[in-house]
């Protein structure tokens, strides 16, 4: 499967940029998967406007490969993006040395999936020439989305050179930046405009401590003599799994009525949702609490049962629970909950 093999309604939303939410995983009291929730999840970020969902990724947990749940979780979301008024982009996470990847990105394909959100944690004593090989292999199943994943849960650095190389990969069609790094995320944009793939490759940001500015923020680099701007066109965010018509309006209105604002009055929403993400993500303890603090919200709206994650120790980290209380009580327009409130039964039914 090519880029040239994508739907044009997908692919077109994919590099007009939008929310794409990593989408957790609804479990039982017995740590099974909860159907009747894992679909009203996918409900709810298609009806809050996400233009795709990214499943079997970090916050789903990657322990679903161990308990059999990979198929299942991908399939209930292959299900309900069939089904939606419109035509989402999916997104399948692929981890893994490379058979396993190949695999899975097989896998994703069969099931109707547009791209694999490929990680590379399971290769980082590989050198670059092995991390493109391992990338060119899983480009030959499915289009690419790259992933500069943080090295605080599991990702190691990737220099620039690394990324000018991956987008040369011609069935490369995104790259999601998460390296939580200002220096790290420059060498991305940096590299795909010297390799010339600014217009197939879309920039999506996974730094979930700097949102607002980097969807702001134009990045401007010269290539031949000339000044090449680019933009991080959207976000494909474990933050936006909560809270996710608030995100697309927070899209809508940075792409349509940045100037609705003022530069000051954007920097001040940043650092805000930057506070709010560092208790969503459990900073304060190495984001052990990150997955768990993210079902906590859900929990309270209703889309989820509890806070269960498949390794029973995985849970809200000290002081986190009077953390979230706090950001609930001093950033209520970051909130969703009216939105929920609304389409809940619905969801669930």
């Amino acid at each position: 499967m090519n880029i040239s093999d994508i739907p044009a309604a997908p692919l077109a939303a994919l590099r007009r940029g939008g929310v794409i939410p990593a989408h957790p995983l609804a479990l039982t009291e017995e740590r099974s998967l909860d159907e009747r929730h894992q679909r009203a999840l996918s409900r709810y970020y298609l009806d809050a406007g996400s233009i795709g969902l990214a499943v079997a990724v970090h916050t789903t947990q990657f322990e679903i490969r161990d308990h059999g749940l990979l198929e299942p979780v991908l399939r209930l979301a292959a299900e309900e993006a069939s089904r939606h008024g419109s035509t989402p982009f999916m997104v399948a996470g692929a981890v893994g040395r490379t058979d396993q990847a190949v695999a899975e990105a097989e896998l994703a394909r069969d099931l109707g999936y547009h791209a694999v959100l490929l990680g590379l944690a399971a290769l980082r004593n590989e050198d670059e020439d092995a991390l493109i090989a391992h990338c060119e292999r899983v480009a030959q199943v499915m289009p690419l989305i790259g992933f500069y994943l943080q090295t605080a849960v599991g990702g190691q650095p990737l220099s620039y050179s690394f990324w000018r190389r991956f987008a040369q990969i011609e069935n490369a069609v995104a790259i999601k930046m998460a390296p939580f790094n200002r220096y790290r995320t420059l060498d991305v944009v940096r590299a795909v405009v010297d390799a010339r793939a600014e217009d197939r490759i879309t920039l999506y940001t996974g730094n979930d401590d700097h949102i607002v500015a980097d969807l702001l923020m134009p990045f401007t680099f010269m290539r031949d003599g000339e000044q090449v701007t680019v933009r991080i066109k959207g976000g494909l965010l474990g933050h936006w799994s909560v809270w996710t018509r608030r995100a697309v309006q927070l899209l809508d209105e940075i792409r349509e009525a940045p100037g609705g604002r003022s530069a000051l009055e954007w920097l001040a929403f940043d650092a805000r949702t930057t506070d709010a993400n560092g208790v969503l993500f459990d900073v304060a303890n190495d984001f052990a609490g990150c997955i768990a603090c993210l079902h906590e919200v859900l929990r309270r709206q209703g889309l989820m049962r509890a806070t269960w994650c498949l390794n029973p120790d995985e849970t809200m980290g000290p002081g986190q629970m009077e953390e979230l209380e706090r950001i609930l009580r001093d950033y209520p327009d970051l909130t969703d909950d009216d939105f929920v409130r609304q389409n809940l039964e619905r969801w669930l039914a």
